[in-house]
């Protein structure tokens, strides 16, 4: 294998300054056990920048105050900051109209916004709900609780053994019962980018809605939701390098005003009396009482520093990033990648052999490499491969290579360790 100068030299973009993007993340510049950061656990959570850290610290020391409400400077400051990264939001994945963005809590609170008022009021006993084998906990349990509260059907298009798809599944189960699709757009556990474009158009073909989770997606790729034209779309902040407990559901505008209230309160009325309440407009149906103002500003910044960097470079650079850490992989002796797709973004998964993933990602702590052990809230995944759990390291654009040899230095004295 080349070492890791001779692949940078070869392959990577001159201008793309990983150094100086490192620079930007005050958390990465620390040791962890004696050792410097490597911090690989990026599919759970990202770390902040330096931009996102500064705006949600001058929104607390200069702007602090409830938004929509006050007439005083510093609620006029926070409304409009609020509002201007609900722009932010909607160029960033490219929604028709700011207010088919809605603040929430995160993918998952969007997911179930979408279940418990688009799907209450369109689905009923023998319909049908499709989605794949490779779901989070969170595209998965919203559908089984409203399957339980409508007599909906939950199906579920199987993988194969690389990760992707069987889409032959998908196109035999997809049927004139099936009331809306959900499917994940990049897997968290095994990394496959899976053929959104081809499901929703596919599903539209016969009046069928798509969800897409976009959680692991946007951090690594250009998302256009009016190219892919998906119906639903929902992201967390904290995956995109904001604060954590802020999300978006993207919807569009004829759906959601045709679907009722998730949540009552606050700011999503427009009057109210003892006999009736009068619902708001778009988007603040949906927001009901005080959000996250800071971490919604925070989300805007975050928008604001990647778009400077650029999703294209991003996703470039990431790519060349895989590639060169699921070469090193391959060549580990003991080592076994989990999902294989043709088509991935960021994440490795493995086994080693004689090693728990659990006590693996103990003994990289120590090394100071931080990954994630465990079934990564894909049960499912876990069972079609028959493994209790996986070790996973899942890279941002702030890696280097020099993170990825550190990754296989480690894993090589784990396997020293443990005589293997």
């Amino acid at each position: 294998m080349n070492t890791a100068s001779e692949f940078i030299s070869a392959h990577v973009a001159s201008t793309f300054d990983v150094a100086q993007i490192r620079r930007d993340f005050p958390v990465l510049n620390q040791e962890v056990h004696g050792k410097p950061l490597v911090y690989l656990d990026n599919a759970a959570t990202t770390q902040k920048p330096r931009a996102v850290i500064e705006a949600v610290d001058s929104f607390y020391r200069n702007d602090n105050a409830n938004i929509h409400r006050g007439v005083h400077l510093l609620s006029e400051r926070a409304t409009r900051n609020y509002e201007d990264a609900r722009k932010k939001v909607q160029r960033f994945i490219n929604a028709a109209d700011s207010k088919e963005i809605i603040f929430v809590r995160g993918a998952t609170e969007a997911i179930n916004l979408v279940a418990q008022s688009y799907g209450r009021s369109n689905l009923k006993t023998g319909d049908e709900i499709l989605i794949t084998e490779m779901e989070h906990h969170s595209n998965i349990v919203p559908w089984q609780m409203l399957c339980e509260q409508t007599g909906a059907i939950l199906k579920v298009v199987p993988f194969n053994d690389w990760g992707e798809l069987q889409m032959e599944e998908f196109h035999r189960l997809l049927n004139a019962k099936t009331r809306l699709v959900a499917v994940v757009q990049v897997s968290n556990s095994l990394g496959t980018i899976n053929p959104v474009k081809q499901i929703i158009d596919a599903a539209h073909a016969q009046g069928t809605p798509v969800l897409v989770d976009g959680a692991q997606s946007v951090p690594h790729m250009a998302v256009d939701v009016q190219a892919l034209d998906c119906d639903f779309f929902v992201l967390s902040g904290h995956k995109l390098f904001a604060p954590t407990g802020v999300g978006v559901l993207y919807g569009k505008a004829a759906l959601l005003d045709a679907m009722p209230p998730y949540q009552g309160g606050g700011d999503m009325i427009r009057t109210v009396s003892f006999d009736k309440t009068q619902f708001n407009a778009l988007p603040y149906k949906f927001e009901a009482g005080t959000p996250h103002i800071a971490g919604v500003i925070g989300l805007g910044a975050a928008i604001d520093y990647l778009d400077a960097i650029g999703m294209e470079a991003i996703a470039a650079y990431e790519h060349e990033l895989l590639d060169y850490a699921t070469a090193a992989a391959q060549q580990t002796p003991g080592l076994t990648l989990v999902g294989t797709a043709e088509e991935k973004a960021s994440i490795l998964a493995f086994l080693v052999d004689g090693i728990h993933a659990h006590d693996l990602g103990t003994i990289l702590d120590h090394e100071g490499v931080a990954i994630r052990a465990g079934h990564h809230c894909t049960m499912p995944v876990m069972q079609h491969f028959g493994v209790a759990a996986t070790a996973r390291a899942s890279f941002a654009f702030y890696n280097t290579y020099d993170d990825v040899d550190r990754l296989v230095a480690a894993i090589a004295k784990a396997k020293e360790m443990f005589g293997r």
